[in-house]
């Protein structure tokens, strides 16, 4: 690992334009800045290299789903009450690697004890969470992290759940939205950074998401982030299945 003038640390999000980075170093944690990125794999290899990269995506895909789920869902949804419906169950890697709906759930319910189907809002997200698949390998797990944002504000918030939701009918919530800023300068982002209007293909969750990944960055190369659950499993590739907070 880098030493901390040289290290950059990486909060990303996935957002119609690509991939939403907050990007800081600890050497100069007042300077931090947005950048989007068409692909993860421009991302991983963008300089200065981004040395730890805290990513709101799932990593690591079993063949088979168990009656416990993946594991890392189930762990997270524990500590956020009203907010856990925002973390998806994961199915097989075959079920993620279907293009279309309905051969997505075909597969799924194959490949799951009880099983299950896909729902539409962890479909739309295949496309991204199978380019992170194609280039993760054991190594990588040295920079790049799965989180999940309301995981993340949980944490930052003394370990409670937000109170207010992001979004309300799939539509923005700006009093839940402002909570969340105002939480994350209280941690030390600046205002004006996290209230500057979102470049085209971000939107303003985007950002905040971004920025709360960001901070579970900095407690990763703290060495203050834990994994969830506590022992993680491994898929068949053996690829690492937790969430980091």
């Amino acid at each position: 690992m880098p030493e901390d003038n040289d290290l950059w640390l990486a909060g990303v999000d996935g957002c119609k334009g690509g991939w939403a980075a907050v990007i800081r170093s600890p050497a100069d944690p007042e300077t931090v800045r947005l950048e989007i990125f068409t692909t993860f794999e421009t991302l991983l290899n963008s300089s200065p290299l981004l040395g730890i990269i805290a990513v709101d995506m799932p990593i690591g895909l079993p063949d088979f789903i168990s009656p416990g789920g993946r594991g890392p869902e189930k762990a997270a949804r524990m500590h956020l009450g009203h907010r856990q419906s925002s973390v998806f169950a994961v199915p097989s890697r075959a079920a993620v690697y279907e293009t279309d709906f309905r051969d997505a759930c075909s597969a799924a319910f194959r490949t799951s004890e009880p099983p299950r189907k896909v729902s539409k809002q962890c479909f739309f997200l295949f496309p991204k969470i199978r380019e992170i698949d194609t280039l993760m390998t054991p190594e990588l797990e040295k920079r790049v992290y799965e989180v999940h944002p309301e995981l993340a504000f949980w944490r930052l918030n003394a370990e409670r759940e937000m109170s207010l939701p992001k979004k309300v009918k799939s539509r923005a919530n700006p009093g839940g939205l402002d909570q969340r800023r105002d939480l994350l300068v209280c941690k030390g982002l600046p205002k004006e950074f996290l209230d500057q209007p979102p470049p085209r293909g971000c939107g303003r969750d985007d950002l905040l998401d971004a920025a709360a990944n960001c901070l579970i960055a900095e407690r990763i190369h703290l060495g203050l982030a834990t994994p969830f659950p506590e022992s993680p499993r491994r898929d068949d590739r053996g690829l690492r299945m937790a969430i980091w907070a």
